[in-house]
């Protein structure tokens, strides 16, 4: 086995790498193509998620492979081979395994133990198969890894741990509160239709949103999840279906917008988010409370308090050495403070304390209930800055902003979270007053936190079992072309001495000619059964690859007719694979239906 893994994920890349590396459909059949026709790889396999790029390949060079397979990464991806390489993780035959493995256990994803990897997986596969670039060892790695992850599922309850993306995210929103309770008649609005879309469509169907709305660039596919939300049993949700055009008008609607779309850029943008606050539209008989937000409501909170010591509400600059204009509305910053007459001479400092002096009561009668500082102890304070300029000639550089109150952000009124690798969402979105942006960046952070599960430790232990079981049978298989070329060598051996016998005693009749043959071909296959058993069983111990070769040189067999062999059994086994049907791999109906499926996204 040649298998090697080269990658990156959430784990070994921030977003805004994994952003711009992401791969369309398009990008990942013409990096499977690429690879298979480049010399070290002989099969290729992608697996693109929201949190991870891979390319499996077998390869016959382990550093010809490295470098082949990052270069095509980079290549595909458009991000340079410099940038990307320090993200970049190698794994190899026996660790390549229990990547994967430990992958479709959901171990490796940003939500430990959700089970939409699964499917991911699964369309990994078809799609190789589809373009003819995954052989035996692909076909047969990834089959058994939906196997293992179906075996973790269902012999573990890592599934408590185990939310979906969607989840995970709708709890971030929610702060603490069940998402049930926080998403109760709320409006939402859908961006894709894809698998992730759908489940998110469904999860909020089952938290108990009043509506949701369904946008996306194909109507056709957004009106089918629409009619399978509405018919869904125990909701009673009222779902529909729009065109891409009309989310501006369905944004000034929404309380909550959960994006998953395959676009390459931005679907929405900050000021696109912004103008439908500006026309927000609340539900009927919703009273403005305090957690409601309107357009002129969120200026006025967005506004800059006023600076307790007069700093950014002076109108006159008259007697003042300082360039009032340059410093208006500077948060943290206080014309009468430390700050401001940092660095400044001597004879300039007299004249802002003179200025100060003057004008500290009027400053402080035009604060409407805002803390006004001493007049005295202002006076103080520029005194002892005074001395200090005479002594060293100005005001040491050093000195902190004096502290101003933060102002307050209103509660957000529109939830928004952008599942979507590229983004969807305008990352500067989370600036906007009465807005609460979760993107793909901010679950990784979260998740870093996330408490692991009990049953972590038990599906380890299934993976690694699982590796050793999945190398012996590898190491098994590659004898077998090697025990098959030996028998049929034997046979041929056998033929031929019966068909000299029968030149030599042509007299024989037919029940003598066959009781012959028969034991000829018996002492045979006794004297080859224990050794070619022997040979399995040793060649599945690890190390055991050369008694293939040691057979080979003892026996003096042809290498092309076990070359043959081989590739009879791989194109055998191949469409044996791609034929299977769900049950054989393990993936049930619902793990597929939860997937982040690239090409659907692609489609949305």
């Amino acid at each position: 086995m040649s298998l090697l893994v080269v990658g990156l994920s959430h784990r070994s890349a921030p977003v805004s790498v994994l952003e711009r590396a992401a791969l369309t459909a398009d990008a990942q059949a013409k990096l499977l193509q690429d690879t298979v026709a480049a010399e070290p790889a002989t099969e290729a396999a992608v697996l693109a998620t929201c949190n991870r790029i891979e390319l499996y390949a077998d390869v016959d060079k382990f550093h010809a492979g490295v470098a082949e397979l990052s270069t095509l990464l980079a290549q595909h991806s458009g991000v340079g081979l410099d940038e990307l390489t320090p993200h970049l993780y190698v794994h190899y035959e026996d660790r390549a395994v229990h990547h994967l493995f430990s992958v479709a256990c959901g171990l490796d994803s940003m939500v430990v133990g959700e089970g939409q990897i699964l499917g991911q997986i699964k369309d990994s596969l078809a799609v190789s198969q589809e373009l003819h670039t995954a052989g035996r060892l692909l076909n047969d790695l990834f089959q058994q890894s939906l196997r293992v992850g179906k075996r973790a599922h269902s012999e573990t309850d890592i599934d408590r741990a185990g939310q979906s993306l969607v989840t995970f995210g709708l709890e971030q929103l929610a702060s603490g509160t069940p998402v049930e309770t926080w998403a109760a008649g709320r409006r939402a609005l859908v961006m894709g239709a894809g698998s992730m879309s759908s489940l998110a469509a469904a999860t909020l169907a089952r938290a108990g949103v009043a509506e949701i709305v369904i946008a996306n660039r194909t109507l056709a596919r957004a009106e089918r999840l629409a009619q399978i939300l509405t018919e869904q049993d125990g909701t009673g949700v009222s779902a529909r279906a729009v065109p891409m055009d009309s989310v501006p008008a369905e944004l000034t609607r929404a309380d909550l917008v959960v994006s998953c779309t395959g676009a390459t850029g931005l679907v929405l943008t900050a000021e696109a988010i912004e103008e439908a606050l500006e026309g927000r539209v609340p539900a009927p008989g919703t009273p403005r409370t305090a957690g409601t937000v309107h357009t002129a409501d969120a200026r006025t909170a967005a506004a800059p308090a006023a600076d307790p010591a007069g700093g950014t509400g002076l109108d006159t600059e008259d007697g003042c050495p300082l360039d009032l204009s340059a410093v208006q509305g500077t948060a943290g910053f206080s014309v009468a403070g430390e700050a401001a007459v940092a660095g400044m001479a001597a004879a300039d400092l007299e004249q802002h304390a003179a200025w100060v002096d003057k004008g500290a009561e009027e400053r402080g009668a035009r604060v409407s209930g805002a803390a006004v500082a001493d007049p005295e102890a202002e006076a103080e304070v520029i005194s002892a800055l005074a001395a200090t300029a005479a002594s060293v000639g100005r005001i040491p550089e050093h000195r902190r902003p004096e502290p101003v109150p933060e102002a307050p952000r209103p509660a957000p009124v529109l939830a928004l979270l952008d599942l979507a690798m590229p983004r969807d969402v305008d990352a500067a979105a989370h600036r906007l007053p009465g807005v609460r942006l979760v993107d793909i960046e901010t679950l990784a952070g979260a998740s870093a936190d996330a408490p692991m599960a009990a049953d972590v430790d038990q599906v380890r232990g299934i993976v690694s079992d699982e590796v050793a079981a999945f190398g012996a049978a590898l190491r098994a298989a590659h004898i077998t072309p090697t025990v098959v070329a030996l028998r049929s060598m034997a046979a041929d051996v056998v033929a031929g001495e019966i068909a000299r016998l029968e030149g030599r005693l042509p007299g024989l009749d037919t029940k003598h000619r066959a009781e012959i043959s028969q034991t000829v071909r018996r002492v045979v296959d006794k004297l080859l059964h224990s050794p070619t058993v022997r040979v399995k069983q040793l060649a599945a111990e690890p190390g055991g690859a050369g008694y293939a070769d040691a057979l080979r040189t003892l026996f003096d067999l042809d290498p092309e007719t076990v070359a043959s062999v081989s590739r009879a059994e791989d194109a055998e086994a191949v469409e044996d694979a791609a034929s299977a049907d769900t049950a054989d791999t393990g993936v049930t109906p619902e793990s597929t239906e939860n997937t982040e499926n690239t090409e659907n996204r692609g489609r949305a």
